[in-house]
Order: structure tokens, then C-alpha cells, then sequence
């Protein structure tokens, strides 16, 4: 079964058909860069344009960088603020006369890891934070997701923590892999003491350079790197989808 799975992120929208049996990519992505601003109607417009490059049937998954509830958005961390009170599921469906299912994008990428990944087969608490931009954060208590977790937005040192350990904030500050590493660590040892998670997978961006900075992580918990990379907010979305297949 194939199912297409798209991924909102704040700087690209890209889509892909995924084998739901493999966990793969039948095609390369399709990439259209976010519009700015990144408001309703241009975001929407864009990812329709996908939809219709792809022109496969079934209902569409859709990761996106908010918190979702019964198909609106309640929340504007990284997204342009007019989504908050928007039914996306609804518009959404207007625009590609499909079945659409909206799921946050780092709980897909956390769904894509935990079926595909780092996380198969795993039980117990299994915690995925994706370090980019921001650090979107998705949990699983034996298999099963939590959705809507914010754990990048707790606090750390007086401030969010995702304004401290994010790989953003490394590349602003001109950070060392070294210096980056240990704010990472602090970070993960403070989800270590919410938590307790079994397991912690270190998704996003950076964890195509895990070697870098792998050896600053003390943290007790076992730590991963994710093993979907790029890929992870697509699969993830494309499996989410499936609840309306």
C-alpha cells in the first residue's frame, strides 16, 4: 500500500508516494520551497500544488510544525501566528478534494522512527527529539504515541530550551561541536529528569553529524541517532494518513 505523505517545514514543503509495507520512497521528494509569509492560503496553495504533481489516490498525510487538535491549530511556535484557530484538515481537504489528516510533524518523524527506525521494537518510554530550527520533541509509551508533546519548549536556564540546544543556535553563535554538545547534554539530562524514557533517539538535522558531538552526551539514558533522517517527517505523515485509508 502506498500512501502520500508531505512535510511542511519552515523552509520547504516536499512530498513523496511511501510503501507503507517498506518504509521507502517510491519516488525522489518534490520540493517547493514554504512561501513567505507563510500564512493559510499560500501555504495551502503549495501543498496542493504537490498534491497534484502527485496525483495518487487515497487520503494524504500532512506533518506540520504546530500542535493540532481535532484538525486545528492551536499553536505558533515556528509558523506564521494566522494558523492559530484554523481547521487545516478542513481547508486542506477544500483545496485537494482529498481526505486529509494533519498530525504535528515531529510526532510523524517520531511515528517514521518508532515503525521503520531507531525506535522498532522497542517498548517502554521512548522520547524522539529532533534538533533543527527549534527541538521538536514526540513520545511513545510502549509503541504508542503521546501526541502534542513540546518538550523543545521547556525551560532551561531562564529561557526555552530550544532558544539554548536547538542546531540553530549553533550555527548563530559559531558554536564548537564540542560546546554545541554539552548544552545538548544539559538538555537531554533535563529530559532524563521529567521523563525517565527508556530510550532517547536524537532525530533532525543533527543527527547526520551524531559523531560530532556524540561523546559530550553523559545523560544515563541510552542515546541514539535516528536512522530516517531527511526522510522521517514524510514517512511519518504518509503512515498517519493511513488512519483514513
Amino acid at each position: 500500500m502506498s500512501l502520500l505523505g508531505i512535510d511542511i517545514g519552515g523552509t520547504g514543503i516536499k512530498g513523496a508516494p511511501v510503501c507503507l509495507e517498506t518504509g521507502r520512497l517510491e519516488t525522489e521528494r518534490f520540493r517547493i520551497s514554504t512561501p513567505r509569509p507563510a500564512t493559510p492560503k499560500k501555504v495551502i496553495e503549495t501543498a496542493a500544488e504537490i498534491v497534484r504533481h502527485f496525483d495518487l489516490q487515497g487520503p494524504v498525510g500532512f506533518g506540520f510544525p504546530a500542535v493540532i487538535k481535532h484538525g486545528t491549530v492551536r499553536t505558533a511556535a515556528n509558523i506564521d501566528p494566522s494558523w492559530i484557530g484554523v481547521n487545516a484538515v478542513e481547508r486542506m481537504g477544500k483545496a485537494t478534494s482529498r481526505t486529509v489528516v494533519f498530525v504535528n510533524d515531529a510526532d510523524a518523524a517520531g511515528m517514521a522512527e518508532m515503525r521503520y527506525g531507531a525506535g522498532r521494537s522497542r517498548d517502554g518510554v521512548v522520547v524522539i527529539a529532533t534538533l533543527g530550527t527549534g527541538i521538536g520533541t514526540s513520545l511513545f509509551v510502549d509503541g504508542a504515541l503521546v501526541p502534542s508533546t513540546e518538550f523543545g519548549h521547556i525551560e532551561m536556564k531562564g529561557r526555552v530550551a530550544e532558544k539554548y540546544a536547538a542546531e540553530s543556535v549553533r550555527k548563530a553563535k559559531g558554536l564548537s561541536w564540542e560546546e554545541w554538545g554539552g548544552r545538548v547534554n544539559e538538555y537531554l539530562c533535563r529530559l532524563d529528569e521529567l521523563i525517565r524514557p527508556d530510550l532517547i533517539i536524537v532525530g533532525g538535522g543533527a543527527s547526520n553529524k551524531y559523531e560530532k558531538f556524540s561523546s559530550c552526551l553523559t545523560v544515563d539514558t541510552e542515546v541514539v541517532p535516528a536512522r530516517m533522517r531527511n526522510q522521517a517527517g514524510i514517512i511519518g505523515a504518509a503512515l498517519a494518513a493511513q488512519t483514513a485509508a
